[in-house]
């Protein structure tokens, strides 16, 4: 929740939304990395990302800038956080909603097998001066239900890679996924959850489009 405009759209507790406004610090958490899921081969129209509608009946978007760490750091002062990015790239924080609601936290909900995307490719920090300055798009099936400006967010990049390294490693690879602005599903009137068969493209100005579709149905065990 690192958009101004997220935190306006009626998804959060009453009192949660003036915390985020003055809280001087970015709300935190990890993920497995089993739940990353790679992009579609170039001869694959899309990269079909398979769940079972027997673990989650609420499968919402969550479109992000993905930043790429590029060098072993920690401690790093905001000022020079830019100096430890290797690129950026787009992700989709494919979220299990009813698993948020019931275990109280976000862990669960946000680390189901292969729900985050992250593609096309990463472009070099050296392309994306100011990353601070991009549009990000999220479509379903051609219709745009995201599309917000990277100005808009709470907390910098470089903020949030101050705030996260501060007495912590962050290693070559780390990938950290910024926030996500309004229209999720779940904020929605009424709620609108992904279906089977249904295609979610991440746009980012200047890096590319992250294009998915989804299949349900399949029992879990198999979606691996």
């Amino acid at each position: 929740m690192r958009y101004v405009s997220f935190l306006h759209n009626g998804v959060v507790r009453p009192g949660i939304l003036e915390d985020h406004l003055i809280h001087p610090l970015p709300a935190e958490f990890t993920s497995l990395a089993e739940f990353i899921a790679l992009p579609a081969r170039e001869r694959d129209a899309y990269k079909s990302l398979r769940f079972s509608p027997a673990v989650s009946s609420e499968y919402d978007w969550e479109a992000e800038l993905a930043v790429v760490i590029g060098q072993v750091c920690r401690d790093v002062p905001e000022a020079d956080a830019h100096s430890v990015i290797f690129g950026y790239t787009c992700l989709n924080d494919l979220t299990a909603r009813d698993l948020q609601r019931e275990h109280l936290q976000w862990f669960k909900g946000k680390s189901l097998d292969y729900a985050c995307p992250i593609g096309p490719w990463i472009v070099g920090a050296d392309e994306i001066p100011d990353p601070q300055t991009l549009q990000v798009k999220l479509r379903v099936n051609g219709v745009v239900k995201q599309d917000a400006n990277t100005s808009t967010m709470i907390f910098s990049v470089a903020q949030i890679i101050a705030s996260l390294s501060r007495g912590m490693t962050l290693e070559p690879g780390d990938v950290i996924a910024t926030g996500t602005p309004d229209g999720v599903g779940m904020a929605r009137t009424p709620p609108e959850w992904l279906k089977d068969g249904d295609v979610v493209e991440v746009d980012i100005e200047r890096i590319g489009v992250l294009r998915n579709r989804i299949a349900l149905g399949v029992p879990a065990a198999a979606a691996r």
